[in-house]
């Protein structure tokens, strides 16, 4: 339990958690886009 609340209290570890859930969203959104734009240009044709 102390190595959980020294991970929780480390601002280190905050931005490497904060960087990493950024990442992942940027990276979610560019799948949902060119899903999106896939579909709508086989639609198109």
């Amino acid at each position: 339990m102390n190595l959980l609340s020294m991970l929780t209290n480390d601002p280190v570890v905050m931005f490497s958690f904060g960087g990493l859930a950024i990442l992942l969203a940027i990276a979610a959104f560019y799948v949902y886009y060119f899903l999106k734009q896939i579909q709508d240009d086989s639609k198109s044709h």
